[in-house]
């Protein structure tokens, strides 16, 4: 079924107007009509079925029905990157919100630092417009946050601050599942952190080991960032499988 994404300030009367954008795609270039049925989402986990109730010349008006499943992973995954080129970014943003993740936040790394590779505001503005239409493409109903650059100490105090677990990825880390999946008791919300093409550098793997951080290792191969960080999510994201209630 097809999704679109509304304002959450929309979604909670009975019914929305489309214009601009999302009218062209959906009556111009997708040709719904009058009568059919879709998804709407508010981007922060509810859903609802909707009805085209009228379509005009340049808008038309979608009458809501009753709650939908939300089409969200159980559990919260969190990916931190240290950012590859631009376009590369815009890849991992797409699988990365179809896997089903709730957040991609940038790190800067001593090698990252050194790139330059800090997203200004349109390049974040375009890496937004990217996931929503992964959101509408796979009919899940949370937009995950976009965060510009922000230093890995300030991260990693944020992870602290709030219990969540972090887990670094890394090719001297353990083989295997385990370390993403994580173990009963464990916080639920996981962050995977994810180097720079050149790898951590010394000082950083020394501060993963003084603050306890677990390592993990996707293999022999070596791996893309982008494709390492979906890679990862999605291992760490097969355990949260179930759906949760749309709300």
């Amino acid at each position: 079924m097809i999704t679109v994404v509304v304002a959450p300030i929309e979604f909670d009367g009975t019914e929305v107007e489309l214009r601009g954008d999302a009218y062209h795609h959906l009556f111009r270039v997708r040709r719904l009509q009058a009568g059919e049925s879709l998804r709407v989402v508010d981007g922060e986990g509810r859903a609802r079925r909707g009805v085209v109730a009228r379509v005009d010349g340049a808008r038309a008006v979608i009458a809501f029905g009753a709650g939908e499943p939300a089409n969200e992973p159980a559990r919260r995954v969190e990916l931190w990157v240290a950012p590859p080129k631009p376009d590369r970014v815009a890849w991992m943003v797409e699988k990365a919100t179809e896997a089903g993740v709730t957040a991609i936040r940038f790190v800067a790394t001593g090698r990252t630092v050194r790139e330059g590779r800090s997203p200004g505001a349109a390049m974040l503005a375009r890496w937004h417009r990217v996931a929503l239409a992964a959101v509408e493409q796979c009919g899940r109903a949370r937009m995950p946050d976009i965060d510009g650059l922000a230093p890995l100490a300030a991260r990693l105090a944020a992870a602290t601050a709030s219990a969540r677990r972090v887990v670094v990825l890394d090719a001297a880390g353990a083989r295997g599942a385990a370390p993403l999946l994580g173990a009963p008791g464990e916080p639920a919300e996981l962050a995977i952190l994810v180097g720079p093409e050149g790898g951590w550098t010394e000082a950083e793997r020394a501060e993963f080991a003084a603050s306890g951080l677990p390592l993990a290792s996707l293999g022999e191969r070596a791996l893309r960032v982008e494709t390492a960080a979906v890679v990862a999510a999605g291992i760490a994201l097969s355990t949260g499988l179930a759906r949760a209630d749309s709300r």
